[in-house]
C-alpha cells in the first residue's frame, strides 16, 4: 500500500570478532527446533500450513450485498494437534463497535459478516453460539485436527460491501466495486506464534497463508469480472468479441483495447443471461480479491517475463473513462512488469497476469492493484510501480505485514525509487526522504524492526517506507548490481512460498553477498541515530584537491559530491557506505584535477540528511 509520506548468522565463518544480530528469546526458539536455521535457509523441521478454498459468492452491485460459500480443505502440516481454529473475518473491521486504528462514517458501520452456517468434518457449528472477538473468531473442535491431517470445512455467510470509508475495499461509485477480505478464512498457524491473533484494525496490513482458490462470482449481466486467478470460462461470460479480444492479448506485446468507450455504449459486453458466473482459478496465492464493473474501459498488453520458458504475463488498466490520468496506466504497467522481471530484482514475474483497478485506494492484492485516480503523471507512476512492485514481497515471499512491514513496503519503496526513473527518466522519485531527514532520531524514531503492530502514524510511516527502502538501496550501492542481485535471489529463492522472518532475510542476504553485513544492519535496521554528513574542508593538493567528509550522524549512507569548476562543468564523485564499516568519523575525497573549484556540493536525492546547511563549500 502507498502510504501518504505526509504522515509522516550467515553461511560465512564466523570470527569471534564478526558482528551479530540480536535475536529475540522467541525466535531463538525456532532455531533449536529447527524450523528456521542461521545460514538464512529453511531448517530442517521447516513447515507451514495451506489451504484450498472453493468459493461460490453472488455480489448484488446495486445493494452492496456479498452472499457466499467457502468450502475449505485446511492442511495442517504442523507438527501440533489443533484443538481450536481461528478465523479471520476481516469485513467486521466495519462492524458496530470494532476497534479501529481511524475513523468511519457512521453510514458505513453495520452488522459486519455473518455466518448462517458452518460445518467441519461434516460436525455441524452452532454459530449462534460463536462470538467473534469481530475480526478475530475462534471456534473449539470436539476432535482435534491432528498432525499432518486436513479438516473439511463449510461456511455459509454474507455481509453488505462498504459504500465509502475505504480501507482497501468497497464500492468505488455506483456500478463499480473492488471487493477484498470478503470470505471467512483460516488464520495464520506458524512456528513463531501458533495462530495469528493479531486483529484487524485496519492499520498494519495482512498475513495470509499460501492457497489454492477456485472461485465462482456471479454478478448481472455486463458487469465483468477482474480477480486474482485465471479466467477460464472467458468464451461463456464475455461477449464474443471481447473473448478474442482477449485471447489477443496474452499473445500480443502491442496494446489492446479490449473494451472500449464506444463497447460501453452497446450493452453487449457479456453473454445475455440476466447473471453470469465467472471463474477463476488460483494456485499457490495468500489472498483473492475480485472488482466488477459495467462501465470501464479494459485495456490489455502482454511480455514474455521469462526468456528460458517463454512464459508471459498480461496487463491490464480498467478504468473510467472520464479519468484521463488512467490513459497511460496500460504502459506504466507494462514497463514496471517488464523491470522487475529484467532489471530489479531480475526475477520472473510469477503470475500469469496483473490487473490495475480505477478505484479509491491505494492497495495491492494477488495480480491486483485498487488505485484511485492522481492529479499528476508523476503521481501516477510511481502510484503503479510501487503497488505492482508488492507482487513479490509480500505475496510471492508470504511475509508477515502485520508484524513487518518494512519487509514488504521498503522493496516496494526502493522499487518505486528504481523503476519511475525506468519509465520517466526525467522523474527523480524522493518518497519519504524528506519527512525521515526531518524526524530522524526524534521521539517518534523507533528502530525499523519494531513491530508494525506496535506503531502508528509517524512512526509506522518511517519504519515501513523510506527507512528499509534506503537500507536496501544502500546495500546494493555496496554490493554492485551483480552480486546484490546473487544476495537477493538467494533470499527469494529459499523463501518464496514460505513465510521469512527478519532474520530469515539478513541471513539469506549474507549468504548470498558472501559476506557478514550485520555492520550495516544493525546499525541501520536496530540501532537509533540520525543520517548527517558535512563538508569538513576542501583542501588543494599537487593532484588537484582533497575533500574531508566527516559523518556527524550515526546512520551510515553514501557520499556523493557534486563539483562545480570555475568554467561550470561539473564532476560527481561518490562512495558506497563501504567506507563507514569500520567506524571513521570522517573520509577524504580526492578529486583529480588542474582546474580551479567554484563549489562542493554534498548530497543526493536518495541520501537524507538531518542537519544539511554544512553540505555546501564555495570557493572565497
Amino acid at each position: 500500500m502507498k502510504f501518504p509520506a505526509l504522515l509522516a548468522a550467515s553461511l560465512l565463518p564466523l570470527t569471534l570478532a564478526a558482528q551479530q544480530l540480536p535475536v529475540p528469546r522467541n525466535l531463538q526458539a525456532t532455531y533449536a527446533e529447527g524450523t528456521r536455521s542461521v545460514t538464512g535457509q529453511p531448517g530442517p523441521n521447516y513447515w507451514q500450513n495451506s489451504a484450498d478454498y472453493k468459493l461460490k459468492v453472488n455480489f448484488d452491485p446495486t445493494t452492496r450485498l456479498v452472499k457466499g460459500t467457502a468450502d475449505i480443505a485446511y492442511h495442517n502440516q504442523s507438527p501440533d494437534s489443533l484443538r481450536q481454529l481461528w478465523f479471520k473475518l476481516y469485513p467486521n473491521l466495519y462492524k458496530k463497535g470494532a476497534p479501529r486504528a481511524s475513523g468511519m462514517s457512521p453510514e458505513d458501520v453495520g452488522e459486519g459478516m455473518k455466518l448462517e452456517k458452518l460445518t467441519i468434518n461434516g460436525q455441524a457449528v452452532d454459530v449462534a453460539k460463536l462470538k467473534a472477538d469481530f475480526t478475530n473468531l475462534t471456534v473449539p473442535m470436539r476432535r482435534a485436527i491432528g498432525a499432518k491431517q486436513t479438516a473439511q470445512i463449510s461456511v455459509t455467510y454474507s455481509y453488505t460491501l462498504n459504500k465509502g470509508s475505504h480501507m482497501r475495499t468497497g464500492e468505488v461509485e455506483p456500478g463499480a466495486d473492488f471487493v477484498a477480505y470478503f470470505f471467512p478464512r483460516v488464520a495464520v498457524y506458524d512456528d513463531i506464534d501458533g495462530w495469528n491473533r493479531n486483529p484487524y484494525i485496519g492499520s498494519q496490513e495482512f498475513y495470509n497463508d499460501f492457497a489454492n482458490f477456485s472461485a465462482d462470482i456471479t454478478v448481472p449481466r455486463n458487469f465483468v469480472v477482474w480477480a486474482t486467478g485465471d479466467l477460464t470460462n472467458a468464451d461463456k461470460v464475455l461477449g464474443k468479441k471481447y473473448a478474442q479480444r482477449l485471447r489477443e492479448a496474452e499473445t500480443k506485446d502491442g496494446i489492446t483495447s479490449i473494451i472500449s468507450a464506444a463497447d460501453l455504449k452497446a450493452r453487449d459486453l457479456t453473454a445475455p443471461a440476466a447473471q453470469n458466473t465467472w471463474h477463476f482459478e488460483a494456485k499457490n496465492v495468500t489472498d483473492f480479491a475480485f472488482a466488477t464493473t459495467d462501465h470501464y474501459v479494459w485495456q490489455a498488453s502482454s511480455l514474455v517475463v521469462d526468456p528460458a520458458t517463454k512464459r508471459r504475463t498480461r496487463v491490464d488498466a480498467v478504468y473510467n473513462p472520464e479519468h484521463k490520468d488512467y490513459e497511460e496506466v496500460v504502459h506504466f504497467a507494462r514497463k514496471t512488469v517488464e523491470a522487475m522481471s529484467y532489471t530489479f530484482p531480475k526475477w520472473p514475474f510469477p503470475y500469469a497476469h496483473e490487473t490495475i483497478f480505477d478505484g479509491l485506494d491505494q492497495m495491492e492484492y494477488p495480480m491486483m492493484v485498487n488505485d484511485n485516480p492522481t492529479s499528476t503523471r508523476e503521481d501516477a507512476i510511481t502510484l503503479t510501480d510501487h503497488e505492482i512492485f508488492h507482487t513479490m514481497f509480500p505475496f510471492y515471499m508470504g511475509i508477515n505485514e502485520t508484524k513487518y512491514g518494512w519487509m514488504d513496503e521498503g522493496w516496494a519503496t526502493i522499487g518505486e525509487w528504481l523503476i519511475s526513473g525506468m519509465i520517466d527518466p526525467k522523474l527523480d522519485d524522493d518518497y519519504g526522504i524528506a519527512p525521515y531527514a526531518a524526524a530522524a532520531d526524534t521521539e517518534v524514531d523507533l528502530p525499523i524492526v519494531t513491530l508494525s503492530t506496535q506503531q502508528t502514524g509517524t512512526p509506522f510511516f518511517l519504519n515501513s517506507y523510506p527507512k528499509p527502502g534506503l537500507g536496501y538501496l544502500y546495500v546494493k550501492d555496496l554490493l554492485g548490481d551483480e552480486l546484490f542481485t546473487k544476495a537477493l535471489h538467494t533470499y527469494i529463492r529459499q523463501w518464496n512460498g514460505k513465510h521469512p522472518m527478519p532474520y530469515d532475510f539478513f541471513n539469506s542476504m549474507n549468504a548470498g553477498a558472501g559476506r557478514n553485513l550485520n555492520w550495516f544492519w544493525q546499525r541501520w535496521f536496530f540501532d537509533g541515530g540520525y543520517p548527517d554528513l558535512a563538508i569538513q574542508q576542501v583542501t588543494k593538493t599537487s593532484m588537484g584537491y582533497d575533500v574531508i567528509v566527516e559523518a556527524k550522524g550515526t546512520k551510515p549512507v553514501p557520499v556523493d559530491l557534486t563539483v562545480t569548476f570555475q568554467d561550470n562543468s561539473i564532476e560527481k564523485l561518490h562512495r558506497t557506505i563501504g567506507v563507514w564499516e569500520q567506524g571513521a568519523k570522517t573520509v577524504t575525497v580526492p578529486l583529480a584535477t588542474t582546474k580551479a573549484v567554484k563549489q562542493v556540493k554534498l548530497g543526493a536525492t536518495l541520501v537524507p540528511d538531518s542537519y544539511p546547511k554544512d553540505n555546501l563549500w564555495e570557493s572565497k
